[in-house]
């Protein structure tokens, strides 16, 4: 038995889980009125109501004791100060560095990194403005209307779903595309319409090897010659962020167009680097600023708020509860503002890359559950979708519902049926419908007894259903960057309460090793015999039917 399962506060948990799983939300709002009070905290304009949760005064007494038991306000201060974290591979972890408002110091190897942070950032700036003021030009001297952002997992995710999240606050005229799949249509689809006299590419890759990205890349540059016709001034349509200098430079990116990573930067944490060349690009300098600051600001509360009033505390602790005593597996993420249709799934790589994990950090395997599964969609879409299992399924289901008090134009019709949506979802997820509720309506339809008994067990809603709502003023760049910040800390608590390592991604690796393999042996037409016989024979007819020439 491990150390976290084996504690007091774990086997308090346990009882405490067997006293309170049956007690039914309903009843906890008749019985304690000001829950909404007690279980709400804000954040500047950000609301986060918890209190359509299963949870009792003594509940959270108890996971907050958990969180102190696993030394949580240790953690933090290790986090914030650089220290080697992340010890699979020795390194710190700083994206909070990349956001510092203030001239603080951050020590890595005994230097301080804040100085470099933002000469790089400026330099980012620099070349974003030129593309945005159309004084950047290209081949033919025209002025740069489609950017391109060829790169994979958090340099492609975050920096999607933030131009997404924020075109309101975007250039309309210059346009952003991301490729990321290996598969030739999404980048063919890509350059179907461009001009290459108008169109610049980021590169974005770490080691300038990966395979994923590097394909496409090299596809978009051999695109570029053909249209051009000769590799004339490549340098003024292609710009990289990594940390391999050479193989950019090889490439044919001039090395002002090169921008740095930092190897104490996770991929999935990157967006406020260079990686957001692409989002400068977009939204612009000051607009990626806020977005900055926005962070910033969930960083000092994160720090400096006692745990009982800290919201990605709460938020973690929550997790915990559902997918540890409940067995809850999974967590939905359900924005009901269309621009953070791509949040969902950058939560996906954010959470399950960080703590989808099975050995703790002794090197020991966990004898409790991680990482839960996350998935999501836009609100009013999930509701025609999802929700069904969501209210009726046999499956517990923890989710989180994001909405704006207000739209960027906010049109009153549009948004107040929105928000009338925001509001039933919590309300029915949590009360249901009871046997009686479901006799008056039907009596009132018109149905006889016997038609009622027999449509009764359809009709019922269980409830108790948790949601955690987050309510801002509007989806502006502070407040995302705040937001998303607060998720970054929560999976940060959840996975020192559950003793992993959140910044090392081992999985992903053993696929791409293979990979580079198999490629080799797709290369001949020789039959292979050297893996499993179903491998083998996937391989096998895959060689036989493709096109003679692929």
């Amino acid at each position: 038995m491990s150390q976290l399962t084996h504690s007091d506060s774990w086997a308090e948990l346990i009882k405490h889980f067997e006293e309170i799983k049956d007690l039914h939300m309903r009843d906890l709002f008749a019985q304690d009125k000001s829950r909404f009070e007690k279980y709400s905290l804000k954040l500047n304009d950000i609301l986060y109501d918890f209190s359509k949760n299963r949870i009792t005064d003594k509940t959270l007494k108890l996971l907050l004791q958990l969180a102190k038991d696993a030394g949580l306000s240790e953690w933090i201060e290790k986090y914030f100060a650089g220290d080697r974290i992340n010890h699979t591979e020795n390194r710190p972890v700083l994206h909070t560095a990349l956001r510092i408002q203030e001239n603080t110091p951050v020590y890595v190897d005994d230097i301080d990194i804040i100085p470099e942070i933002r000469t790089e950032r400026e330099r980012v700036k620099h070349l974003a403005e030129k593309i945005r003021t159309r004084k950047w030009l290209g081949v033919t001297n025209q002025a740069i209307t489609d950017v391109v952002n060829i790169g994979i997992g958090g340099s492609h995710l975050g920096p999607l779903m933030v131009t997404e999240a924020l075109r309101a606050h975007a250039l309309h005229d210059l346009n952003i595309h991301f490729v990321s799949n290996i598969d030739e249509n999404h980048i063919n689809d890509t350059l179907e319409y461009l001009n290459p006299e108008t169109t610049f590419f980021i590169i974005a890759s770490k080691t300038f090897t990966t395979q994923d990205t590097m394909v496409n890349a090299e596809t978009a540059r051999q695109w570029y010659i053909n249209k051009i016709g000769s590799s004339e001034k490549i340098e003024r349509h292609f710009s990289a962020v990594t940390s391999n200098v050479k193989l950019a430079t090889e490439f044919g990116i001039a090395e002002d167009n090169i921008f740095k990573m930092w190897d104490w930067v996770g991929g999935r944490y990157s967006l406020w680097s260079a990686i957001g060349l692409s989002i400068v690009i977009a939204i612009g300098s000051e607009h990626f600023d806020d977005l900055l600051a926005g962070a910033y600001e969930a960083d000092l509360h994160f720090k400096n708020a006692p745990l009982e009033e800290n919201i990605p505390v709460m938020m973690a602790l929550l997790g915990i509860w559902y997918n540890n005593f409940f067995k809850a597996q999974s967590m939905a993420v359900l924005p009901y503002d269309q621009r953070l249709h791509r949040f969902p799934a950058y939560l996906q790589q954010a959470d399950m890359e960080s703590n989808g994990k099975y050995v703790d950090r002794e090197g020991h395997d966990v004898d409790y559950t991680t990482g839960p599964v996350i998935f999501g969609e836009i609100g009013i879409a999930a509701q025609h979708a999802f929700f069904q299992l969501l209210h009726q399924g046999t499956k517990l289901v923890p989710a989180d519902i994001l909405a704006p008090v207000y739209s960027f134009r906010c049109i009153a019709r549009h948004h107040r049926a929105l928000m009338s949506n925001v509001f039933a979802q919590t309300e029915a997820l949590m009360k249901g419908k009871t046997e009686d509720d479901v006799y008056k309506e039907l009596k009132l339809e018109g149905l006889d007894d016997e038609g009622i008994k027999k449509l009764m067990p359809y009709k019922v809603f269980p409830g108790n259903r948790p949601t955690s709502t987050f309510l801002f003023d509007t989806l502006d760049p502070k407040t995302l960057g705040t937001i998303i910040a607060l998720y970054e800390h929560k999976i940060f608590v959840q996975g020192i309460i559950w003793n992993i390592n959140s910044f090392d991604q081992w999985g992903v690796e053993l696929g791409k090793q293979l990979a580079k393999n198999i490629l080799n042996e797709l290369n001949d037409a020789e039959k292979i015999n050297s893996h499993d016989s179903s491998t083998n024979g996937l391989i096998n007819y895959y060689k036989q039917r493709r096109p003679k020439k692929q």
